[in-house]
């Protein structure tokens, strides 16, 4: 593990609908909930992404790459998963609201059934890809700090490639607009927020 510094400060994240301003902290450096799930990485820590590729679940190619210069959620996940699916909504929502503000999402879908899958992301709406990952393979060239461990993990990657946070429980929208905000606010090619 490199030496690298993790600065967290304890805060009280209510992920159900999360209305803190992660950006007034932003001195601080990084952020976890009070149960540990949401990390956010300062921009001079940030490592990059690994290749993230595969096929969709459709069966077409697919690659982190294809998102070059976009703040990306990446969201872990699984049919299989309670809290997936408590999750999906918000995940659905959220992905429709962002993309005005130039925010991708990407699934990666583990450990499941083709057919189950594709039946999760009809029920709950969500028009995002998602990569058919069964082995979980996708996910070995995770740095060992920004593992995901269990679905639901969902990561933000900023427009440069870089592992910019992580969130490892279920999500909101308010959150992730929250986390996109910060991503946003640091992110070196994009103007900074007024």
């Amino acid at each position: 593990m490199s030496g690298m510094r993790w600065v967290l400060v304890a805060f009280v994240v209510v992920l159900a609908g999360c209305t803190s301003d992660l950006a007034t902290n932003s001195e601080a450096g990084g952020y976890i909930s009070a149960d540990g799930s949401i990390t956010v990485v300062a921009p001079g820590e940030r490592e990059s992404a690994p290749e993230i590729a595969g096929d969709t679940l459709e069966g077409d190619p697919i690659s982190l790459a294809d998102f070059a210069g976009d703040i990306v959620v990446v969201n872990v996940w699984g049919s299989w998963c309670s809290p997936c699916h408590a999750e999906a909504d918000d995940l659905a929502t959220a992905s429709k609201r962002l993309a005005a503000k130039d925010v991708r999402f990407l699934g990666i879908d583990i450990r499941d059934q083709t057919a189950n899958a594709m039946a999760f992301q009809q029920e709950y709406g969500i028009e995002y890809p998602s990569i058919y990952d069964p082995d979980s393979s996708t996910l070995l060239g995770m740095p060992e700090s920004m593992m995901a461990v269990s679905p639901p993990t969902t990561y933000i990657v900023d427009s440069e490639g870089r592992l910019a946070a992580r969130v490892f429980a279920q999500v909101s929208v308010a959150t992730l607009a929250d986390l996109v905000d910060e991503v946003r606010g640091h992110d070196g090619s994009a103007a900074s927020r007024g």
